[in-house]
């Protein structure tokens, strides 16, 4: 009589809840609004922030480091590099962005929500310096420290006002004193980094070293940051990277804890609580039926376990194995 091995014990953890763009979307869209709406209510006091930047010069001036004066005369006297990189800074620092993790949450879903939450981490270390340390860039302080707002200089070639780098008109809505640290720099190299790892081609690892040193060349050559804002945007993000493993598993427990409550936000978690709805296909609410996965079960299986990749947030969708099938009809 053969011999059959064992089942593999279940483990007790559950799988990761399933990713899915209509929960992904406004958890990104909360994080961004704080992180406006802490540059927006924590102006800070206007003589404390020319001080504090004042003190970020005397420290390179200290440290002979001086590379924002001639980046800013170069993008001054050259229009051909100064409206570029207006367009660079006003632009870019929107759009890149969202576009990868975009491209992170479709074409590499096992990765995407490490990277989501390095980047929200982040984002939630630089707010907190913007309130402790609000910070006047180069560009606002008195013109004899020798330094030119080029976006105001060449503000006539854009959509930005001569106040800011938002739209005519919503120049009043920003925080102009929020240039400690430069996020500009640290979500650039967020950028260059995830290019770097998961972007297979050629020009991808070029636009990973690109990308955020010219930002960090731009953010200075325009005067709306000093090289101390960029290194400490750098090291937000290393801190970040540090914590995001921390913040996704309390995360991770959070959303448990209310899946237990709330059946229905444990969509993607196939077992006892998914109807069955014909042929033991099990499903949930907000399934793809169309693109329904099968379970195949491996040996040492066993109806129900999450499938291999489980790891990366998708269900299990139980059907009955060709195995299970043919002891039946018998």
């Amino acid at each position: 009589m053969p011999q059959t091995e064992a089942p593999a014990p279940r483990t007790e953890t559950a799988p990761p809840l399933r990713l899915r763009w209509w929960t992904e979307l406004p958890l990104i869209l909360v994080v961004y609004g704080c992180y406006s709406a802490g540059r927006l209510i924590v102006r800070g006091d206007v003589a404390d922030a020319v001080e504090h930047g004042l003190a970020i010069l005397r420290l390179e001036k200290l440290l002979h480091l001086n590379a924002e004066h001639p980046l800013n005369r170069l993008f001054t006297r050259e229009a051909w590099l100064g409206i570029p990189a207006d367009f660079w800074y006003a632009s870019l620092h929107y759009l890149v962005t969202p576009a990868i993790l975009v491209w992170l949450f479709r074409s590499h879903t096992a990765h995407y929500r490490a990277a989501r939450t390095w980047l929200m981490t982040s984002t939630f270390i630089g707010l907190i310096g913007f309130t402790l340390l609000p910070t006047c860039p180069p560009r606002l302080l008195s013109p004899e420290h020798g330094f030119v707002d080029t976006m105001a200089h060449f503000s006539s070639y854009g959509w930005w006002s001569d106040q800011a780098s938002a739209p005519r008109g919503l120049g009043g809505m920003t925080n102009q004193y929020a240039a400690m640290p430069s996020l500009h720099v640290g979500w650039a190299l967020w950028c260059g980094l995830m290019l770097w790892r998961y972007g297979g081609a050629r020009w991808t690892k070029v636009a990973a070293v690109v990308y955020p040193l010219v930002t960090a060349l731009v953010v200075m050559g325009t005067a709306n940051h000093y090289l101390l804002d960029a290194v400490a945007g750098v090291t937000v993000m290393g801190v970040g990277m540090l914590l995001a493993p921390y913040v996704g598993a309390v995360t991770q427990r959070i959303r448990a804890a209310l899946a237990a409550r709330v059946p229905a936000l444990a969509g993607g978690a196939g077992g006892a609580g998914s109807p069955i709805v014909s042929g033991r296909c099990q499903t949930s609410a907000g399934e793809r039926i169309p693109r329904q996965r099968e379970t195949r079960l491996g040996p040492g299986g066993e109806p129900g376990a999450p499938p291999q990749n489980a790891a990366d947030g998708a269900p299990g969708w139980g059907l009955p194995s060709q195995a299970e099938s043919l002891g039946k009809a018998r």
